[in-house]
Parts: C-alpha cells; sequence; structure tokens
C-alpha cells in the first residue's frame, strides 16, 4: 500500500499523486503544469495503460489538464468524479484540446517560413473526446466500492463547482486505511457555492497550501468594493477589463453585477453592458445553471426559487464567434468586458489587454489567483511594457486586483480544515508554492500534527507509517516545455509501455496472431533503424 508524489510539490499547479493498493494503480488527479515551472516531477511508476483508475477532484486544467494525454497514452479505466465535474471537464478538456491544435498550427504556420521542426500540439480532440469518454458521475456523500479494496466518497469542497475532496478507504490484507485528498478548499461565504464541508477523520490527509502563508484581505463587502472600481473607471471615461477563470470566477463576477445594478450602485452610467467574450464561460455558465440545486448556497438559491436566474441581468451581451469578440473593442462606450484566461496566458483576453492596456482611462482588474511568470503576475506586480502577439505594448491603464476576492481558502481557513480531522497519523502538504508549503507545514507542527511538505518522487508506505524513499529537491536549470520535443518523447514512451502491456496480455492468443504482431513490430523496427 504505497503512495508517491508526483505534481504540485512545493509547487502550486500540476496536481496528480499515485497511489497503489489492493493490487490496484490509481490516479488522484493528473494536471497540466501553468506558468514558472521550478521542480522536476517524478515520472508516474507505470505506463498509461496500467493505471486502473483516477479520482478527480475538480475540472480546473491544473487538476485535470492532462487527462487527454493519459488517454492518448492507452489508458482504459474511468475518471471518476462528481456529476458537476463531469459536466465541466466534457467542456474545458475539450477547449484546452483546441487550444493545443490552434497552437500547433498557427506556430507551424510561422515556423515552416523560417524553417523551423513542427510543433506537435500536447494532445488532440479526438485524446479529450477519449478522456472525456471515461468520467463516471458521482454524487456528494455516498460511499462507493470502485474495486475489492477500494473504495471512495465526495464531499464539497466549495472551490467550485462540483469540486470536492476525496475520502479513499483502502483495504489490502485485512488492513484498511482511509485516506483523504482535499483538493483545492474553498474560500468561505463566497457567491453561490456553498462554504466547504468538513471530514472529521483520517489516518492520512494530502492537503494544498495555495495560501498557506497569509489571510485574505477580504473586503466587508465585495458588491460594494467591485462597484466602486467600475465606478471611478467609467466616472474617468474608461472601460473595467477583467481576466477571469471562465468557469467559477467568471459566474462570480455576473452575480455581484447583478446585484451592483439592481442596488444601483454605479451612478455614472446604471446602464453599462458586460461583455462576457468567453465561450467556455458561456457553456460553463450554462452547466452552472443546470447545477444549481445540487451546488448553489441559500442566497443563490433564494433567487431560483423567486424564478429569477442569478447569473443574468440587462445589458449582459455574450460573444461566441471571433467576430463577435473583435467586434467588443470597436464599441466605444464604457463597458465591462469578462474575458479568459484569467492568468492571461491564451484565449481572448490578451487580444483586449492589446486593445485596452496603452489607454490611462481604462482599469485591469484580476480577481484570482496569478502563477509565478505568467503575464498576469508580471502586470500586478508593476510590468511598465509587455509582449502581445509579437508587439510591444505600453502599460498605461490602472493595474488592480480586487483583494479577498479567492476561491481557495486562506491560511486560517486551511487550518480550520485540518482541525477537523482530529488526529490523523500524517498530513501531507502539497499544491503551494514553496514558501507556502513549508509555512503551512510548520503551522501544523506548531497545531500538534505530524506534517510534511514532500517534493516530488517522494514515496510513503501507508501500512508501515514510513518513508520508502523522501526524495530531494531537483531544481530545473530552465523552465520544462511539455508542449515540445520532450512531450513527443515522453508520448512515445507512453506508447512503448502500451506496446508492452500488450504483449503481455497476448500470451494465450493464437500462434497466428502472435506471428502478424510479431512481423508488424519487425516492420516497424526495420524501417527506422
Amino acid at each position: 500500500m504505497k503512495l508517491k508524489f508526483i505534481g504540485a510539490c512545493h509547487e502550486v499547479t500540476g496536481s496528480c499523486t499515485y497511489l497503489e493498493a489492493a493490487g490496484k494503480k490509481l490516479l488522484v488527479d493528473f494536471g497540466m503544469e501553468q506558468g514558472t515551472d521550478v521542480y522536476e516531477n517524478s515520472q508516474i511508476p507505470c505506463g498509461p495503460a496500467e493505471i486502473d483508475a483516477v479520482f478527480l477532484t475538480h475540472a480546473h486544467i491544473d487538476h485535470s489538464g492532462l487527462l487527454p494525454l493519459l488517454y492518448a497514452g492507452g489508458f482504459k479505466g474511468a475518471i471518476h468524479a462528481t456529476e458537476a465535474t463531469c459536466s465541466l471537464c466534457s467542456v474545458m478538456l475539450r477547449d484546452s484540446a483546441h487550444i493545443q491544435e490552434f497552437e500547433a498550427e498557427w506556430r507551424n504556420r510561422k515556423g515552416r517560413r523560417s524553417g523551423n521542426d513542427e510543433y506537435i500540439p500536447l494532445y488532440t480532440m479526438k485524446d479529450a473526446e477519449g478522456a472525456i469518454s471515461k468520467l463516471r458521475g458521482h454524487r456528494y456523500g455516498e460511499r462507493e466500492e470502485v474495486f475489492p479494496g477500494v473504495e471512495i466518497r465526495f464531499s464539497d469542497a466549495g472551490h467550485l463547482l462540483g469540486s470536492a475532496s476525496i475520502e479513499v478507504w483502502l483495504t489490502e490484507n485485512g488492513e484498511t486505511r482511509k485516506l483523504v485528498f482535499s483538493g483545492d478548499i474553498g474560500n468561505t461565504d463566497q457567491p453561490l457555492l456553498r462554504d466547504p464541508s468538513y471530514i472529521q477523520e483520517a489516518d492520512y490527509a494530502v492537503m494544498e497550501s495555495t495560501y498557506g502563508d497569509r489571510v485574505h484581505d477580504k473586503p466587508s463587502d465585495y458588491v460594494t468594493a467591485f462597484a466602486k472600481v467600475i465606478e471611478e473607471t467609467f466616472a474617468g471615461g474608461g472601460s473595467v477589463i477583467i481576466p477571469s477563470f471562465a468557469i467559477g470566477r467568471t459566474q462570480e463576477l455576473l452575480y455581484f453585477i447583478r446585484q451592483i445594478k439592481e442596488r444601483g450602485l454605479v451612478k455614472t452610467q446604471p446602464d453599462f453592458k458586460v461583455y462576457v467574450d468567453s465561450p467556455l464561460a458561456i457553456e460553463a455558465t450554462r452547466i452552472f445553471n443546470e447545477n444549481r440545486s445540487s451546488c448553489f448556497d441559500e442566497e443563490a438559491a433564494s433567487y431560483v426559487s423567486k424564478g429569477i436566474n442569478p447569473l443574468e441581468f440587462p445589458g449582459l451581451c455574450v460573444a461566441v464567434t471571433s467576430d463577435e469578440s473583435k467586434a467588443i473593442n470597436f464599441d466605444d462606450s464604457r463597458k465591462v468586458i469578462i474575458s479568459a484566461s484569467g492568468m492571461c496566458e491564451a484565449g481572448r483576453i490578451k487580444h483586449h489587454l492589446k486593445h485596452n492596456l496603452w489607454k490611462k482611462e481604462n482599469t485591469v482588474l484580476f480577481v484570482g489567483y496569478q502563477a509565478a511568470a505568467t503575464l498576469g503576475r508580471n502586470l500586478i506586480e508593476g510590468a511598465k511594457k509587455v509582449k502581445l502577439f509579437g508587439e510591444e505594448v505600453q502599460v498605461n491603464a490602472r493595474v488592480m486586483q480586487l483583494p479577498g476576492m479567492s476561491g481557495h481558502a486562506d491560511r486560517d481557513g486551511l487550518l480550520r480544515w485540518a482541525k477537523e480531522l482530529k488526529t490523523p497519523k500524517r498530513v501531507f502538504v502539497v499544491h503551494g508554492e514553496a514558501e507556502s508549503a513549508d509555512s503551512f507545514a510548520g503551522l501544523l507542527k506548531e497545531n500538534g500534527m505530524n506534517a510534511y511538505a514532500p517534493y516530488s518522487g517522494t514515496e510513503f508506505d501507508l501500512l508501515a507509517d514510513s518513508f520508502i524513499l523522501e526524495a530531494p529537491p531537483v531544481e530545473l536549470e530552465k523552465k520544462k516545455d511539455i508542449s515540445r520535443q520532450n512531450t513527443v518523447y515522453s508520448r512515445l514512451l507512453a506508447a512503448l509501455d502500451r506496446l508492452s502491456s500488450l504483449i503481455r496480455k497476448s500470451k494465450g492468443r493464437t500462434n497466428k496472431d502472435l506471428a502478424r504482431l510479431t512481423d508488424r513490430l519487425n516492420d516497424i523496427c526495420d524501417k527506422w533503424e
């Protein structure tokens, strides 16, 4: 019964933990790394075809984004998640694949002129569709057996629609251990979603620490604080541009703006337009409405009970096509533009920044976490110029961050969640930048818990309650780009793993089938040698 830490160890993104028990090989999350990649990640200790199942905490790409790559490598098992997470992943993974393919097409178009090697997408739409076909939905609070000796239960983590902490019961050789994977723990008193639920007991916990070293500077009234930014910007003749995560944060902003308009808090232009320029956000908003009965908090549910859609209001405009997106920047009225991606690394927001960053009357408002080395983080940290589509753009607009608007629990919220576990044998601290993870692990120790912040590659024996390997930090000399040659080679290795698994399972087949397979493999070798 073994636990191995793969991703988001002393880093925030790329969540992945490997679990081996009851004769099964399991993953908890398989996320994409975003922003700066500081440490080298250990490889999953088996090929994708040998993974029996994935337990997915929520749909955000840093937790789910490599599932299509897993499928491309031969994964045939089920991906277990809440029903709402399955719905969100069905659009998010397709969107991610579209971005991968579009970027490859764009780079290859440019690369052919300069004689560069072909740029290979991380995965394709076919891979995303394959991963989506493996999703299996679960309801909150229902304990279910997925394999003999492996049971799971999803509890509301309050971070995103469908987000969950996952309880896992493992039984091997007559001994049972209970693990809890926190996923991303939500902030309290957030719009739309319920507060995170608490789990009362666990032998071991693997928990996040995104804000493990700080407390949110929370405004007493989000709506009033948000309205003030809009009012000040409109009074100066400008527009508000909001880089926003398409799923979760965009829906919260729509909820706030409905209240701003209801209460008449923007006097300068009370009938202002709000553009949502993200097909993904528009589709996600539909999914939010479909899951309102199982996920909305009391306040949001009260709107629904009155026949009011809490995510719609007069002046709301959506842009689906690229032509509709381009037209927004020809609208000279004062307006609010909400566009993805939230960290400004891709998507339509980059076009809006190109058109609006240089105008001093505008405000660029950040409302979510910005990973290190992203364009969003650079702007918040005071960049005077940025490059967008190869063009240098002067930053004259006011750049702000609305404090407290976080989907993550802060240090106090994380500590409250951990204390509810009573007396776990160990708490493994992941999903936080190095200072945050180490600081929070230290805080847990001060509160009497046996806490440890592992580096990637660390292995732990759950039955013996002891480390198999305490891996040292392995820093990268430069940022790793998993979408270029290294990834193509990784896919080749994954194909080799899949082939090896196929050959092992071929014992007992007819001699004719075995001979045909052997000849095909020899033909490939002859061609490439």
